[in-house]
């Protein structure tokens, strides 16, 4: 089995090469056929985030990630095997050869809160790619055949950002879905915002003004169906967005989280609006705090979401025949550069890896 591992926090990917695991238990063994390129995989990389006011970093090694490690949340495989202990009744729809989007959000599988099927909130998580080794590699286990969703003809490369960026935004979407008859204010144009904005269609929404400092960025969101664009640089940003709105602004969501967009999408809410942050760039918030009360303004973190709204994800794609993001095919071997080019903000929609 060949893989590209982080061995080390900010270091190059390293090639490992291994025996193929052979599942046990429950777990099922897929054949890797697409590994989507996450942002989040930038600051796993990396080692840390940023908190901003001149706090330390928060740590990725203090939060119990290991290494060496496979990263790739955003997996689709083909079903190689099953663990001896896996039943017919736990395979539901799915047979030897199909291909299905894995679930990585897995929690502990035995706390409240994963036992009410919110393992992506769980305290002690074993996430794919993340805690565990996910997708950068040719072969991959996955727990439990309950974590794969079965493609059922869907792409598997244009599918395998439905993992995070997918069901990261149809979550973040959910809770706005009260103000979908106005416009919404999206921020960040690139893989997420894409998703967004071909999600807020299918799911009935007005539609969105995407706002992204790069203009090939606002130039995608406008071919993809953006009612407006905005570049958050420009001295007027603010009464730009408040002139494309015609109205009030009731529901931003941030796919980017720095001090400089969340001020930004705060500064443009109306009095009761709702700002949903999703992004982790990083750094510290900016708000004055009397204005948090004063326009009943809610703020809300949305990370990722749980396997019920996976399945409702992949559902509504078929349903609405959503337009999948656009993608750029890469060899496995090109992981490492594929890092770099999303670091370096050159990535249009989404990388994904081939093996």
């Amino acid at each position: 089995m060949k893989s590209f591992k982080v061995a080390d926090f900010k270091a190059p990917l390293q090639e490992f090469d291994e025996a193929t695991p052979q599942p046990s238990g429950t777990q099922v063994l897929i054949k890797v056929k697409a590994a989507g390129v996450c942002h989040s995989d930038l600051h796993i990389w990396e080692g840390g985030y940023d908190l901003g006011h001149g706090r330390k970093p928060l740590s990725l090694k203090d939060r119990g990630i290991n290494l060496p490690l496979t990263m790739g949340h955003e997996t689709v495989g083909e079903i190689a095997a099953f663990g001896p202990d896996v039943k017919p009744t736990d395979q539901g729809d799915l047979k030897l050869g199909d291909v299905g989007l894995v679930y990585p959000w897995i929690g502990c599988g035995k706390c409240a809160t994963c036992l009410a099927g919110d393992e992506n909130m769980c305290l002690t998580p074993r996430s794919l790619g993340v805690y565990c080794d996910g997708g950068y590699s040719d072969h991959m286990l996955v727990p439990h055949p309950r974590y794969l969703l079965n493609l059922k003809g869907l792409d598997p490369a244009s599918a395998a950002p439905y993992a995070c960026s997918g069901v990261t935004t149809y979550s973040a979407l959910k809770k706005v879905e009260q103000h979908f008859d106005t416009p919404i204010v999206m921020f960040g144009a690139g893989g997420l915002g894409l998703m967004a904005l071909s999600l807020l269609k299918a799911m009935g929404g007005k539609g969105a003004i995407m706002v992204d400092i790069d203009g090939r960025k606002r130039e995608a969101a406008e071919k993809a169906g953006a009612l407006a664009t905005v570049d958050p640089k420009a001295p007027d940003a603010l009464e730009q967005l408040a002139k494309k709105a015609g109205g009030p602004i009731r529901a931003v969501i941030d796919l980017v989280g720095n001090a400089a967009t969340t001020q930004l999408g705060f500064d443009c809410l109306t009095k009761g609006g709702k700002l949903v942050i999703v992004g982790l760039f990083g750094g510290g918030a900016t708000w004055a705090l009397p204005l948090i009360p004063i326009k009943a303004v809610t703020i809300q973190g949305s990370y990722v979401g749980n396997l019920r709204e996976t399945q409702e994800l992949l559902d509504l794609v078929r349903a609405k025949n959503v337009a999948p993001i656009p993608v750029t095919k890469a060899p496995l071997n090109k992981a490492n550069d594929a890092l770099v080019q999303l670091q370096q903000g050159a990535v249009v929609g989404r990388t994904v890896l081939t093996p």
